[in-house]
């Protein structure tokens, strides 16, 4: 079975590489030696990275390459991750939005079949979205959301013609390898009281920044643990774990991993964490997939819908609303009962694994043999 994969791939954010790298492996494992061909900003080092074939994903370089791709294709799976919404500008042609959906367009044009693969949806609020949506999302032949609010954002749109399916997202079912290479880079004397820290860019918003270092600070002089920042999108994220250690009484306390690291060698990082604090939805992600207890800043509904399903929402915040005295306590009660909240993570990251790989017995179901 020949298969393209679009999404925002080779562009250096660890979720959506680790989202990347979850559906190879798990395509590879649960069908018969798939041709993979994904399109990327960077096509020679995804090619090298994960073994496939890749075209250069923009419209301006190897446009035929990536119609040759699609029409030699059984399938087009787009996703997965938050690919169609327009919090980004989305001009005519320009965007994320468009450029998602004028892939399925092309892909359709040609004959191939199209799923939308456990896939974030909104949010999408300009007129001109909402009407590409309507026209190009209604052309897919299945559809799966790694959430319900994904789901009933697409009816809402009049996304109706594809059978929807919730799921959950497809790094749930992402295949650990042991790897050491970013706690070694640390030379830490303790590994027993780290913290993770993870946080980003948001528009204009800079508060948490002085908030989050609050919490941390109190953390610190409470507990004596370590934070470490994980820059889950390379410079911004470097950048942003540099503007909460300018408002820091102990910054000399914390540590900021490299930017160079792989998505598995960050998540073997967080499995090794007491707890978890932060912004990215895949941060979040890798500390539910090993268990480690979290508070989330929610920034959009995707992770917001994460943190309900992990068992943590009660122990986080809306990023506008932030109360910097209840969240320094329930960072020291997850904590202090790290083995409890440990277990009830565990137990829903199980179901949200089963149904990751749900998306792919879903694929296998509708578009193999057919």
């Amino acid at each position: 079975m020949k298969i393209v994969i679009s999404g925002f791939y080779g562009l250096g954010n660890t979720g959506d590489e680790a989202i990347l790298e979850s559906i190879v492996d798990n395509l590879r494992e649960h069908l018969d030696h798939p041709e993979i061909t994904v399109f990327s900003l960077s096509p020679e080092q995804t090619a090298k990275e994960h073994n496939v074939k890749a075209v250069y994903r923009g419209w301006r370089h190897d446009f035929k390459g990536k119609v040759k791709a699609l029409k030699e294709a059984d399938l087009l799976i787009s996703g997965g991750g938050g690919l169609l919404q327009d919090t980004y500008p989305t001009r005519f042609l320009f965007g994320p939005l468009p450029y998602y959906l004028l892939i399925v367009f092309l892909a359709k044009l040609v004959g191939t079949k199209v799923m939308f693969f456990s896939q974030g949806i909104g949010p999408v609020n300009s007129t001109w979205g909402k009407i590409l949506m309507k026209v190009f999302a209604n052309m897919a032949d299945f559809v799966t959301v790694r959430d319900q609010f994904s789901k009933d954002l697409l009816h809402k749109l009049g996304v109706r013609r594809p059978e929807t399916v919730v799921t959950s997202d497809i790094v749930f079912a992402f295949h650990l390898k042991k790897d050491t290479a970013a706690m070694d880079s640390l030379q830490l004397e303790r590994k027993d009281n780290l913290v993770a820290v993870s946080v980003r860019p948001w528009f204009e918003k800079i508060k948490q920044f002085e908030q989050i270092a609050e919490i941390l600070d109190t953390w610190i002089q409470a507990r004596d643990i370590t934070p470490v920042f994980v820059p889950m999108e390379g410079h911004h994220d470097d950048t942003a774990s540099k503007n909460v250690l300018k408002h820091m009484k102990h910054a000399d306390k914390c540590h900021i991993l490299g930017t160079n690291f792989s998505p598995n060698q960050y998540l073997n990082f967080i499995g090794e964490c007491q707890i978890t604090i932060g912004m990215r939805l895949h941060a979040l992600i890798f500390s539910t997939l090993t268990g480690v207890p979290h508070i989330g800043l929610s920034y959009d509904k995707k992770v917001e819908s994460l943190l309900k399903r992990s068992g943590m929402w009660e122990f986080s915040a809306v990023l506008e609303e932030i109360n910097v005295e209840q969240l320094s306590k329930n960072g020291l009660q997850l904590l202090d009962n790290r083995e409890k909240y440990s277990k009830i993570v565990e137990g829903n990251a199980a179901e949200m694994r089963a149904e990751a790989v749900r998306n792919v017995d879903l694929l296998k179901e509708h578009f193999v043999g057919k």
